[in-house]
């Protein structure tokens, strides 16, 4: 469509709404169609009705063309403020060369400019209008008495992205809520519990491969079925000890001589409910499910019915503290993971979200290293288990996989290989157990069972010193994570010492932070000049965006480079920007702003891990923006001009 077809239909639109205005009702008809509009669109949705009433009478209507000036600062303090009805309106910073850095694009339904008219001052923003644009005006004055007579209006205007997020909140609540009960309660049918495919053996088994192969599946109950698959017969646990253990039993005959017969059996289609009274009833412990066919599809234990009960933190964290062995922790994990949906459907903020997903996963592992420790005797040497990465800054997520290292000091007496050969064993079992806990081996070997990262004291400030002193940017780009640590197991004291000198060091070094900064602008957000979103056109993911590499991570590298040049000790990204932010000056509400939009990607990947491992896929970063709803389409725009915000800053800081 040319700029003279554009503007033909957006005088066209005007032209029908000075007609309708022309009518008896025009009025009337005109703020319907102004308040149909407005309720699709946060803040005004939620807006009480006699402000929005308010809002509709006084809205004037206005047409830019394409790079007509809408607002400048030269123009004074604002007489309007604009919402956006259709076309899209670009926010220039002015005084700086026009990047991404130093533009928004601003849409259908947002309005402009809150700061400036908020303090009747003029607009540090130029404000041009990027197609053919129509806005709705509302006049200065009757801004300001919006927010005397509307909270929501008012509270929108303070905390613009906080209140988009407490929306956003509570329609995830609905969503998960539904899915939580589902998963939690006695309704849950059967076929959704027996996930697993059946262990079972022909009646003709002998005993002692029945027994093996028990065994070998780690199960506590045997099926026995028939060769139409069809259950004839069970053995379980408790029938080893009293039916062949202590009677001296022949293994040699076949496993349907001592099965309990008949099963006991429910449809797939039965709830839990029904198995939990079908064992009460008959004081068994195991339930068969069977198809339509009445063939075997899976089996149901008196374990599967209790952790349908609600999870807590307290029972999940004494089932980690007193597991004997890794199967224990391997429910446990499980049950961290559902727990997460517990909380996903309460509306717990992604921040505490993602410290209890964190909490628990350091107990699991803790635990995980104690259980070693009863095989690997390191009596007597000073070490550390140290977390990197998303373990170490507390951010977790539900797909993560290892980023871990130690940290020891070489005791008088000892020979420093062997010491180290001792711990990389050690190492190495940790987190062979770890992957089979969920948390896969690090497909970068940043390991603790890998030899360069299970260093001495001194070996370890070396490592950091080279980073700093020669920052090379590849170099510097696969270290970040390091500078992220944190302790799981062992000598706090030891790991806290090596955080001291490294702050020392860098506080004072322009030419690392400069060179982490880069490594920080590296990528920018996925902000479309004409789209909304920057999406990847590789084949495999076409149309979304991965929220770890262009979303979380552009905070994470600022708030980094900003807690290491302030000498934060802190390692969880918010709080880095908090305090280092504060110490540097930057307003809080800017600071607020920029928390509540990483918050908001950590939601966003939370919730996408957690439908994708529903559905059985692994769980990654990667969203389609056109699957989301408008109000989170919004919020994630909004989230990625944050991000941009706090790029901008360490380029003008840095002048890179």
């Amino acid at each position: 469509m040319t700029g003279g077809q554009r503007k033909s239909r957006f005088m066209g639109l005007i032209a029908s709404v000075m007609a309708v205005m022309d009518t008896p009702s025009a009025s009337d008809t005109l703020i319907r169609t102004q308040l149909d509009f407005l309720r699709r669109h946060a803040p005004f949705d939620r807006m009480e009705p006699d402000a929005l009433r308010f809002l509709g009478e006084r809205l004037s209507t206005a047409y830019y063309p394409a790079e007509a000036e809408v607002l400048m600062p030269e123009d004074g303090p604002p007489r309007f403020f604009y919402i956006v009805y259709r076309g899209k309106v670009q926010a220039r910073q002015v005084g700086v060369t026009v990047t991404e850095y130093s533009t928004l694009t601003l849409g259908p339904g947002e309005g402009f400019p809150i700061g400036a008219i908020s303090a009747e001052r003029p607009s540090t923003n130029a404000y041009v209008a990027l197609e053919d644009s129509y806005c709705f005006q509302l006049p200065a004055a009757d801004f300001l008495k919006l927010l005397e007579i509307s909270p929501s209006f008012q509270l929108f205007c303070t905390r613009y992205i906080a209140s988009l997020l407490n929306q956003s909140r509570e329609q995830l609540q609905v969503q998960f809520a539904q899915r939580a009960a589902e998963q939690q309660t006695m309704t849950t049918s059967l076929a959704q519990l027996a996930t697993k495919a059946p262990v079972f053996v022909g009646p003709e088994t002998p005993t002692r491969s029945a027994l093996e192969k028990m065994v070998e599946a780690g199960v506590g109950c045997l099926a026995v079925a028939g060769e139409d698959e069809k259950p004839v017969g069970v053995l379980t646990q408790s029938d080893i000890l009293k039916r062949i253990v202590l009677p001296g039993f022949d293994l040699t005959r076949p496993i349907g001589d001592v099965m309990t017969r008949p099963p006991h059996t429910l449809h797939a289609t039965a709830s839990a409910y029904d198995a939990a009274l079908e064992m009460a009833t008959h004081g068994v412990r195991h339930i068969l499910v069977v198809d339509t066919e009445d063939k075997l599809k899976g089996v149901i234990s008196e374990r599967d019915l209790f952790a349908l009960q609600r999870i807590g933190l307290r029972q999940i964290r004494s089932g980690i503290e007193s597991a004997a062995d890794i199967e224990a922790l391997q429910r446990a994990s499980r049950d961290i993971r559902q727990l997460a949906l517990n909380l996903l459907a309460q509306g717990i903020g992604a921040e505490q979200l993602t410290q209890f997903i964190s909490a628990l996963n350091d107990a699991l592992t803790r635990r995980i290293v104690e259980l070693n420790l009863q095989r690997h005797d390191l009596e007597g040497i000073e070490y550390a288990w140290l977390a990197f990465g998303s373990e170490g800054r507390h951010e977790q997520t539900l797909s993560t996989d290892q980023d871990n290292g130690i940290l020891f000091t070489l005791p008088e007496w000892a020979d420093k290989e062997p010491l180290k050969l001792r711990l990389l064993a050690f190492a190495k079992d940790v987190n062979n157990d770890l992957a089979a806990c969920g948390f896969p081996l690090c497909e970068g070997n940043i390991m603790a069972s890998n030899p360069e990262l299970c260093l001495t004291f001194d070996e370890w400030r070396e490592k950091f010193g080279q980073w700093i002193r020669e920052p090379h940017p590849e170099a510097l780009l696969n270290a970040t994570i390091f500078f992220d640590y944190r302790v799981l197991y062992g000598d706090e004291k030891l790991a806290h010492k090596l955080r001291q000198w490294l702050l020392s060091l860098t506080g004072g070094n322009p030419a690392f932070l400069k060179s982490l900064a880069t490594n920080a602008l590296d990528v920018a957000p996925p902000l479309g000049k004409i789209r909304d979103f920057v999406v990847d056109d590789d084949p495999k993911y076409p149309g979304t965006i991965d929220l770890k590499k262009f979303g979380a991570r552009l905070f994470v590298d600022a708030a980094r480079v900003l807690a290491l040049r302030t000498g934060v000790e802190a390692t969880a990204t918010v709080q880095r920007l908090r305090q280092g932010g504060s110490r540097i000056g930057m307003p809080a509400e800017e600071l607020s702003a920029m928390a509540d939009g990483f918050h908001f990607i950590q939601l966003l990947r939370l919730r996408h891990q957690h439908l994708d491992t529903d559905h059985g896929a692994p769980g990654d970063n990667r969203v389609k923006p056109d699957d989301l709803n408008e109000l989170d389409r919004r919020i994630l725009k909004e989230a990625f001009r944050q991000a941009r915000k706090l790029q901008l800053r360490l380029k003008l800081d840095y002048q890179i």
